[in-house]
């Protein structure tokens, strides 16, 4: 118990994983420091630290507890079916253009795990809020958060074709500047476009009449031709597979970002990541890789 609410960095999110009451963890987590005459956490109503006792406390038990933990799940065959609430987050596109897509499929394999949805363009605290997984697209990750990637992305330069026909065409990336371009009102993102062919690189600072937060609204606005658009794969290939919209200077790769973005998937802590999580993340992985 005290091991899972250092790893969650709150009782709650012990709790959480868990599935129980968080009264419940507290009365556990005060019964154990009785026991051993010891505070092993300074608790606040807005923080948790681990107390110098504590740390060499769970510093012991840890291999303790990992090796009794692998014990169990060799004795049991791990066969207990996931069950339980699912907490993800990602950016509002990717929830509604994969993974709305593939939830159907996951709950007829796993029908007790229930999944909650928190679709969110800000890069949400996992631990403050109590999130088992995110996605995120991005260079690879830094920090405290175990990643893992889950899908290379590309972005493509697209239009529509009513907007090509009032605007002209597009045979290099430097003509975005007689073009409109649909940027991302995102900090950080948006107005430097950066292009390479072979070993040739450049950035073009895009500029236009419109910008979006949202990549969704991006996406429709490149469909009714109010410009050009600089789009990840996954976003657009039903759109490019349709003729809804054409891709430009495909002899280029393109980013708003970096050119090894990808899909990955993160969580906090892998020591006790639960079966409902590790069952989410490889079906994401079978799911959206193939």
């Amino acid at each position: 118990m005290a091991l899972l609410v250092q790893a969650q960095g709150s009782i709650a999110g012990a709790a959480r994983v868990l599935d129980v009451d968080p009264s419940s963890v507290s009365r556990s987590l005060s019964a154990l420091e009785a026991e051993l005459g010891v505070r092993l956490f300074h608790r606040t109503t807005r923080k948790l630290s681990t107390t110098e006792e504590g740390a060499a406390y769970l510093q012991r038990v840890a291999p303790l507890v990992e090796e009794m933990r692998a014990a169990a799940q060799a004795a049991s065959g791990a066969r207990q079916a996931p069950s339980g609430t699912l907490r993800m987050t990602m950016s509002v596109a990717f929830a509604c253009q994969k993974i709305v897509p593939v939830l159907p499929a996951f709950s007829e394999r796993y029908p007790e795990v229930s999944v909650e949805v928190i679709s969110s363009d800000a890069n949400l605290d996992l631990v403050e809020q109590g999130i088992d997984l995110a996605v995120r697209l991005a260079p690879a990750p830094k920090g405290d958060l175990v990643s893992s990637k889950l899908m290379d992305t590309r972005y493509h330069l697209v239009a529509s074709p009513a907007y090509l026909d009032r605007a002209g065409g597009l045979a290099t990336p430097e003509g975005l500047r007689d073009h409109d371009c649909l940027r991302y009102a995102l900090p950080g993102i948006g107005d430097i476009w950066r292009f390479r062919a072979g070993s040739e690189a450049f950035e073009i600072n895009a500029a236009g009449r419109y910008k979006f937060s949202n990549a969704l609204a991006l996406l429709e606005a490149a469909r009714e031709g109010l410009g050009v658009a600089l789009l990840a794969d996954w976003l657009v290939a039903k759109d490019l597979a349709e003729g809804r919209l054409l891709e430009l200077c495909p002899k280029f790769q393109a980013t708003v970002s970096d050119f090894e973005t990808a899909a990955w998937v993160l969580y906090p802590n892998r020591r006790y990541l639960s079966r409902k999580t590790r069952v989410m993340i490889d079906f994401l992985r079978e799911s959206l890789v193939g």
